[in-house]
C-alpha cells in the first residue's frame, strides 16, 4: 500500500511509513558491527582494534550525507507541496551532485590524512598498517557510502521508502555473505572485511542513483541543475543537527577508544 505526504496520517499510517526508515538507520549502522564480528572471530585482536580504531573517523566523514539528506529533503517536500515538481527535482539532483562532488573529495583528502590520523586516534606499529589499509579501502567507496545516506532521506520524500528499505538490506546482506566469503572461507583477513563492506556500500549508493537517474515511478528524477547556494545554504542549515549528532557519535566513540588503549 503506497501511503502519499498529501494525505491524512494516522498512527497506523506514520507507523507504516516509517518503519523502512527506521530498519533502513539499523542496517547502515551495522557495516562495522559485522566486519567486528568476523575479524575478530577469523583474523585477530590487532586487525579487530584496527576497525574500532579508524571506524568513527569513516563514519564522521560519512556524515555529511545525513545533512544533505535531511535537510535537503525538506527543501525538496516544500517544493512539492507547493506543486513545484520541476525546482524540487532541480534542488534534489543539485544536492545529490554536490554530495557525489563532496565525497570525492573527502575521500581523496583522507587517502593523505589517514595515516597521520590513525597515530593522533591512537594506533601505533602493526595498528597504524592495518587502519591504513582498512581506511583506504573504505575511503575508495566513501562517496557511494554518503549518497546512501543521502538516499535514505529522499526515498521517503520521493513516497517509496520500501524500495529504499530492499536497497538498504540487500547492501547489509551483501556485507554480511561477503565478509563470512572473504574472511572465513578465501581467508583474505582486514583485507576482505574492507572489500565487503566497500561493495555493499556500493550497492547501497550506486543502484539508487542508476534509479532516480531514468523514469521511474517515484515523485522524484536526477535532472540538469545548476548550483543554488541560498537552496544548499538551508539544506545544510536544516541537517546541521543530523551532521552533529553522527560528528559527536564519532568524536565520542574516539576518545573511548584513547582511553581504552591508555588503559591496556
Amino acid at each position: 500500500m503506497r501511503i502519499q505526504l498529501s494525505e491524512h496520517f494516522t498512527y497506523k499510517k506514520l507507523i507504516q511509513f516509517v518503519l523502512p526508515s527506521i530498519i533502513m538507520m539499523i542496517f547502515t549502522s551495522i557495516y562495522g558491527v559485522i566486519d567486528g564480528l568476523f575479524v575478530s572471530n577469523f583474523v585477530g585482536k590487532t586487525a579487530f582494534a584496527a576497525i574500532n580504531l579508524i571506524m568513527p573517523l569513516l563514519m564522521g566523514l560519512s556524515a555529511l550525507g545525513f545533512m544533505i539528506g535531511t535537510g535537503g529533503s525538506a527543501i525538496v517536500s516544500k517544493a512539492l507541496g507547493e506543486g513545484k515538481r520541476e525546482l524540487a527535482n532541480q534542488y534534489f539532483s543539485m544536492l545529490v551532485y554536490v554530495s557525489v562532488i563532496g565525497g570525492i573529495i573527502l575521500a581523496v583528502s583522507g587517502m593523505f590524512l589517514l595515516r597521520p590520523i590513525a597515530i593522533l586516534l591512537g594506533a601505533t606499529g602493526e595498528l597504524v598498517e592495518l587502519c591504513v589499509l582498512y581506511g583506504r579501502i573504505l575511503l575508495v567507496s566513501l562517496t557511494a557510502f554518503l549518497l546512501q545516506n543521502v538516499f535514505q532521506s529522499f526515498f521517503v520524500t520521493a513516497e517509496k521508502p520500501q524500495l529504499g528499505l530492499k536497497v538498504t538490506v540487500a547492501a547489509g546482506l551483501a556485507n554480511i555473505v561477503l565478509d563470512y566469503l572473504f574472511i572465513a572461507v578465501f581467508h583474505w583477513g582486514i583485507t576482505g572485511a574492507a572489500v565487503a563492506t566497500a561493495i555493499s556500500e556500493f550497492i547501497g549508493g550506486l543502484f539508487p542513483l542508476f534509479y532516480f537517474s531514468r523514469r521511474n515511478e517515484s515523485l522524484l528524477r536526477l535532472v540538469k541543475a545548476r548550483l543554488d547556494i541560498r537552496a544548499l545554504g538551508r539544506a545544510c542549515a536544516n541537517g546541521s543537527s543530523e551532521l552533529m549528532t553522527n560528528l559527536s557519535l564519532s568524536v565520542v566513540n574516539s576518545l573511548y577508544n584513547l582511553q581504552l588503549i591508555s588503559i591496556a
